[in-house]
């Protein structure tokens, strides 16, 4: 999109859609892009609340200039976050506007200098600072460790704007539409869900201190730094969030397996059919080798019971399976209900991992524990059904 798209009479989007990324923060995929939102406040001082990636700074200043009209310059430029998805325009921003104050918190503006050497020029606010640009009158809401630590909010008191920065964003361009009834909601909450799982859930006590903090605030339209602008439904996307910041689950359950030569996906195979003869259809399969964590992640947080399948790999779990146990460490997840199963040929050692990550996450264990050696028998398959079939009951909540 080559021009501002107007919010409020004043208040205009001047962000950039992202085609080309593969890969957000060289880890999580963008089948379908990603924007970085920035937005303009046209009043007696002009604002610009975020920024946007370097290699898209031109173009976001051609939406800038005109907005603005003939010879004004841009005064401030508010800071919500600091990465560089955001940031990374900064130091061309203040080439073309050598006048514009920056205005962040002591944290950001440490980060501030500490990546682009901006030491000049900058002004710290604090948590429920104002800044009255004529018309408007901004305030400042410190949200730390969502998900960085200088992270905060500005809200825009005379039109009721929420400038969330990284919160209530999400991943997928915005295809010509930027709001957030102009677009396909089921996409975007779905998009919005894996960024939260990839980049944020790890934080989400801090998620969870941000959307008190909003409490009582009059918030009539939200604006994040990704995906769309909320402004016919705002609560539900703070609904939204707040529910899976609370890591409340759906009935379901996620099967997450490795094989190498296909004796664990015949186990695998064998649950999944326990699972349907007792009419379990929220079942959610992916195999390591094929799909990106990134979209596991995803079911993983929505859905309350998993089944883990790995073949050993030498005395350890398979690595692909290593590698996302990990990833589970790191953000933190809370009472689920989870099976175990796998293969081993000549050592064992790859079910006692999974064992050791669902001991130290105090999950509950769903019994029992299967693993068979070289290639499953009869009685393993059926000992992998009655498996289902008990996961199947977790998941609705009937015991194990």
């Amino acid at each position: 999109m080559n021009r501002g798209i107007g919010i409020t009479d004043d208040i205009f989007w001047v962000g950039e859609n992202d085609y080309e990324t593969a890969l957000f923060e060289n880890i999580w995929p963008l089948p379908r892009g990603v924007s970085y939102n920035a937005y303009l406040i046209r009043d007696e001082k002009t604002v610009l609340v975020d920024a946007v990636k370097r290699g898209y700074v031109t173009d976001m200043v051609s939406k800038v200039k005109p907005l603005m009209g003939e010879g004004r310059q841009l005064d401030y430029l508010v800071i919500n976050h600091m990465e560089p998805d955001h940031s990374g325009a900064i130091t061309t921003l203040r080439n073309i506007f050598p006048r514009m104050t920056i205005l962040g918190n002591k944290k950001t503006l440490e980060f501030l200098g500490e990546f682009y050497g901006i030491t000049e020029g900058t002004r710290e606010v604090a948590d429920g600072e104002q800044l009255e640009t004529g018309r408007h009158k901004l305030s400042f809401h410190l949200t730390p460790m969502v998900h960085w630590p200088e992270t905060m909010m500005t809200f825009d008191e005379t039109d009721g704007v929420l400038f969330s920065g990284d919160a209530f964003g999400g991943f997928g361009v915005l295809p010509g539409g930027i709001f957030d009834d102009e677009v396909d909601l089921d996409f975007f909450e779905e998009e919005t869900l894996r960024y939260f799982t990839n980049i944020v859930g790890k934080f989400s006590k801090m998620v969870q201190k941000a959307i008190a903090k909003l409490d009582g605030v009059p918030v009539k339209i939200i604006c994040p730094t990704h995906g769309p602008v909320w402004r016919s439904d705002p609560q539900r996307i703070i609904q939204t969030y707040s529910r899976w910041a609370a890591q409340e689950t759906e009935p379901g359950v996620v099967i997450v397996y490795a094989s190498m030569y296909g004796n664990t996906g015949t186990m695998i195979e064998s649950v999944s059919r326990g699972l349907a003869e007792v009419g379990m259809d929220k079942v959610r399969i992916h195999n390591l080798s094929r799909t990106h964590v990134s979209f596991i992640l995803n079911d993983i947080w929505r859905y309350n019971t998993f089944l883990f399948g790995t073949p050993t790999y030498n005395t350890k779990c398979f690595p692909l399976m290593d590698n996302f146990l990990r990833l589970l460490r790191n953000i933190s997840l809370q009472d689920r209900s989870i099976g175990l199963v796998g293969t081993y040929g000549w050592s064992g050692g790859g079910v006692k991992e999974l064992q050791a990550y669902v001991e130290d996450a105090k999950h509950t264990l769903v019994e029992p524990v299967l693993e068979a050696r070289c290639s499953p028998t009869p009685g393993d398959l059926e000992n992998c059904r009655e498996l289902g079939r008990r996961l199947a009951a977790a998941a609705q909540g009937s015991g194990n």
